[in-house]
């Protein structure tokens, strides 16, 4: 066991977790603001980004560059300024540091080395949008991104389709279609669901509906910003993930669905057979309207 007394060994490197807004700038806090500027550096996801945030709150601590792509190369440096006795803060782009953003493996780091981490409290689009969706707010299942490979996705799916809690994605808006789409078919088409946009924005906006409603607004609609996505949970979960589509709903509307989101249509009568637990010979058929010849 160890025990983080994460004020009191004041001769030593701290490293601080410091969230920042997710749009809104005035939901930058007063500690948030004070840690930057006493800080002795600030490790950033984008440099040029979060030199637009300490410019407008005129914060003039020295950056340097920490991201998913430098890693491995960064945090050895990292510890070593801790060790040295240097206070760094470590920002991501937009909300908590680690959270869909890098920031885990340096924390783990620290740890390691016995350098107390301090988290501070501030914006999470999750939360933030959990609040307003209208979905039951706890039990909740934080996912994060789903997995961008079609396949890969609709597995990941499969496996969450019988959880209880509401369920909190993050979508870019150039996948939200195929994910909605994706969604609806493992899901269920009538699994309540909500999109929230631009969280804190001046164009923020809270789409609440049905999986399927949902799905239908984004292949029909110019879809702009970034996006949390609530889907309901399970009220009714069973062993298997087959159980929560919907059997009711024809064969045909499920494998168009499926293309429409960019699946080939052999692929996506692949899938709905996997979902259904049918032979892909019976679902082809159908679809095709074979048996009526």
């Amino acid at each position: 066991m160890e025990r983080q007394r994460s004020f009191q060994a004041a001769d030593s490197g701290h490293l601080y977790l410091v969230p920042t807004p997710i749009g809104n700038l005035d939901d930058m806090t007063f500690r948030a603001v004070k840690t930057l500027k006493a800080a002795d550096l600030i490790a950033a996801e984008d440099t040029r980004n979060t030199q637009k945030l300490l410019n407008h709150f005129e914060i003039e601590t020295k950056q340097i560059s920490f991201h998913e792509h430098n890693t491995q190369e960064r945090i050895p440096q990292l510890i070593a300024k801790l060790q040295q006795g240097m206070q760094i803060a470590q920002v991501s782009d937009a909300g908590m540091p680690s959270i869909s953003d890098p920031g885990h493996e340096l924390v783990n780091a620290c740890i390691d080395a016995h350098i107390p981490v301090v988290p501070l409290p501030g914006a999470n689009a999750g939360l933030t949008a959990l609040i307003a969706s209208g979905l039951a707010p706890q039990p909740f299942y934080f996912y994060g991104f789903l997995d961008r490979k079609p396949k890969d996705q609709r597995a990941e799916i499969d496996e969450l389709a019988q959880r209880p809690e509401t369920l909190i994605f993050y979508e870019a808006p150039h996948r939200l279609k195929k994910t909605l789409a994706n969604l609806a078919v493992g899901m269920g088409e009538d699994r309540p669901a909500v999109l929230c946009r631009e969280l804190t924005k001046r164009y923020e906006e809270f789409l609440r509906g049905s999986l399927s409603d949902l799905a239908e607004w984004a292949a029909t609609d110019t879809v702009r910003g970034e996006f949390v996505v609530l889907v309901g949970g399970n009220d009714h979960p069973t062993t298997t993930a087959t159980a929560a589509v919907d059997l009711s709903e024809p064969i045909e509307t499920q494998v168009d669905r499926l293309i429409a989101a960019g699946d080939k249509p052999n692929a996506a009568i692949k899938e709905v057979a996997n979902l259904r637990g049918l032979k892909k010979q019976e679902v082809y058929r159908t679809y095709h309207h074979l048996d009526e010849e």
